[in-house]
């Protein structure tokens, strides 16, 4: 069997998360503070109509009647009040703008890491503000959904700044009792959390399982395929991939000791082995591929995102690539 599966969980030993039961930590707030300071100024300057533009709300409602005037679509004259009247009038209506967005972030064992930058759950945490200060901006409503290899906490969708920065605290003070994966679990419940059509964001690295049996294990297995064709008829999903450079290619360091946060299974790896390092990153562009190949056939837009970049430039560019596909 092959060892290159343990290897994409390495390096870097994960932080201690504060305990579920105890108070915020101070310097948790800090960071709550600090990211919605510097998401506030993304989402004013950059995301926030961006963000109207992209997600519509669920149809037009009516909204009063009013006298015809030059330059109106007469296809929405009123023929019943122009008759009553003597008048032409026309009906007017306003875009149903209310939706509910709902992030689904994975807090495993695999996401307290980085080699670079940032650890990804708190590229996680800013993603997550970002979106949720658009959001409510725009006057929607938005939740939370942590989990691991199971649902861990939920907040239920609301409104309101005060709202957001409860859910940048919960991403990042909250401590899984889990460590695994399990998003097939998470958009299960999501779609069972949400009575109508809404957008669910799924915060992720979506790296493979190895605790399950070979035939179900990988990026892309049957239960986790169903499951999101299933949710992704009903509701817009899009997934934020977070990554770090390691993931992506061994570094030549000699022998390395890797310990993988989600099983604690350590595998001793000699990265100055040519075959194992091509081998490596062969398999990290397999799993890449299958995984964006999953996302394209089922209409899954992507948000590629790095632990040691901005969040802008790949936010922008999702934003503006799904401006792009509703002008079509």
């Amino acid at each position: 069997m092959t060892p290159l599966p343990f290897l994409r969980r390495a390096a870097r030993p994960a932080p201690e998360p504060p305990p579920r039961s105890a108070a915020v930590p101070r310097e948790i707030l800090r960071q709550v503070r600090l990211i919605e300071l510097r998401t506030r100024g993304l989402v004013d300057a950059f995301f926030g109509g961006e963000y109207h533009s992209v997600f519509r709300g669920q149809g037009m409602e009516f909204s009063e009647v009013r006298e015809y005037q030059p330059g109106d679509d007469v296809r929405t004259i009123d023929w019943n009040v122009t008759a009553r009247t003597g008048r032409p009038h026309v009906k007017k209506h306003v875009e149903e703008r209310e939706l509910t967005v709902l992030l689904l972030v994975d807090l495993s064992g695999s996401e307290h890491f980085a080699t670079r930058g940032r650890f990804k759950a708190e590229v996680a945490a800013e993603i997550a503000a970002v979106l949720a200060l658009s959001a409510v901006r725009n006057n929607d409503r938005v939740g939370l959904v942590v989990f691991s290899d199971h649902v861990e906490h939920v907040v239920p969708p609301k409104k309101g700044k005060r709202h957001v920065l409860r859910l940048i605290r919960d991403v990042l003070a909250f401590r899984p009792a889990g460590s695994g994966t399990d998003i097939a679990g998470a958009l299960d419940y999501a779609a069972r959390l949400l009575p109508h059509r809404g957008i669910i964001f799924v915060l992720s690295d979506f790296l493979p399982r190895y605790d399950q049996p070979p035939h179900t294990a990988g990026v892309v297995n049957e239960q986790w395929e169903k499951t999101l064709r299933l949710v992704s008829r009903r509701h817009d999903v899009v997934a934020v991939s977070l990554g770090d450079a390691a993931e992506d290619a061994l570094p030549r360091a000699g022998l390395l000791v890797l310990t993988d946060p989600e099983t604690g299974e350590e595998l001793v790896v000699d990265t100055e082995h040519d075959t194992v390092r091509s081998e490596f990153a062969a398999f990290v562009a397999r799993e890449r591929a299958d995984l964006r190949r999953l996302f394209r056939r089922l209409g899954v837009d992507e948000i590629e995102v790095r632990t040691d970049s901005t969040i802008v430039r790949p936010l922008l560019a999702f934003f503006r690539r799904r401006e792009r596909k509703l002008r079509r």
